[in-house]
C-alpha cells in the first residue's frame, strides 16, 4: 500500500510539473526598437538598409563583461508570390556578427562573418571584418546597423511579378558557450529579436553615388568615433 501511494504521489508531481512548463511557455521577445528598415532597388541589385536600437538587460552585459561573446544575426529572405501555390523562396542570405569585450585592452570588438561554417558553431564562422569601439553604446549601435546590404541581384526579380523580403534580426543563442544555453531560452532578457516585411518595389531607381568605403568592406556602416583595423580576408556578401 505504501508503494502504491509513493508511486501515486509521484505520478501527480510529474504532471503538475509538466502541466507548468506547458503554461508557462517560450518567453516573449524583446524587441529592438527599429528606427529605419528599407529597401533599395537598383538596376543591378536589391539593396536592405536598416537601423535600430539595441537596448540589452544589466544581465546581458554582466555575461558580456566576463569576456562572453554574443552572436547576432541578420537574415533576410526574398520570396516570389505564386497564386497557384505557396510562395517561392528564391534567395536567403544571412550575416553574423560577433560582439565581444576585450578586458586587457577594455574595448568592444565587432566580428563581421559569412555564413559559411555558421553550422559548425561560432567556432566555425569566417571573420571577414574586425572593428574595436571604445564603448559598448557604439558597439551595439555597429551591430544594429547595415547600410546596402545586397540581397539579391536585380536579375532574378522579374519586373512583372510580386515579391517581397521577409527580414529577422536576432541574439542567436545555439551559437553562445554550451554552459549559457541551458534555460536561457525560457528567459525574456536573452530573447531579443525583430521580424518584419516588406514589399520589393516594382520599378528600379537610378543607384545613387556612395561615399567610398575602406578595402573589403561592403555595405558596413560604423560610427565615425570607431577605430578601423582592416583585417579582410573573406569577400563579404
Amino acid at each position: 500500500m505504501t508503494r502504491w501511494r509513493l508511486a501515486s504521489w509521484a505520478s501527480r508531481l510529474v504532471s503538475l510539473w509538466v502541466l507548468a512548463l506547458g503554461m508557462m511557455g517560450p518567453a516573449q521577445a524583446q524587441k529592438p526598437q527599429v528606427f529605419q528598415l528599407n529597401l533599395q532597388r537598383t538596376p543591378e541589385a536589391l539593396y536592405l538598409s536598416g537601423r535600430m536600437e539595441l537596448s540589452p538587460e544589466q544581465v546581458v552585459e554582466e555575461v558580456l563583461l566576463k569576456a562572453v561573446p554574443l552572436y547576432f544575426v541578420w537574415q533576410a529572405d526574398v520570396y516570389r508570390e505564386r497564386w497557384y501555390w505557396a510562395d517561392r523562396r528564391i534567395a536567403s542570405v544571412t550575416r553574423t556578427l560577433r560582439l565581444a569585450y576585450q578586458p586587457l585592452t577594455r574595448r568592444w570588438r565587432v566580428s563581421l562573418a559569412n555564413d559559411a561554417g555558421a553550422s559548425a558553431g561560432g567556432a566555425g564562422l569566417q571573420y571577414a571584418l574586425h572593428q574595436n569601439y571604445d564603448t559598448l553604446a557604439d558597439a551595439l549601435a555597429g551591430v544594429a546597423r547595415v547600410t546596402r546590404w545586397k540581397i539579391i541581384d536585380a536579375a532574378r526579380l522579374p519586373a512583372d511579378e510580386n515579391h517581397y523580403v521577409e527580414f529577422a534580426f536576432r541574439l542567436d543563442l545555439s551559437l553562445l558557450p554550451r554552459p549559457f544555453q541551458i534555460g536561457v531560452g525560457n528567459q525574456r532578457e536573452w530573447n531579443i529579436e525583430v521580424r518584419d516585411r516588406i514589399n520589393v518595389p516594382h520599378r528600379a531607381e537610378p543607384d545613387r553615388p556612395q561615399v567610398p568605403a575602406a578595402p573589403g568592406i561592403d555595405s558596413v556602416e560604423v560610427p565615425a568615433s570607431a577605430r578601423a583595423e582592416a583585417e579582410t580576408t573573406t569577400p563579404v556578401r
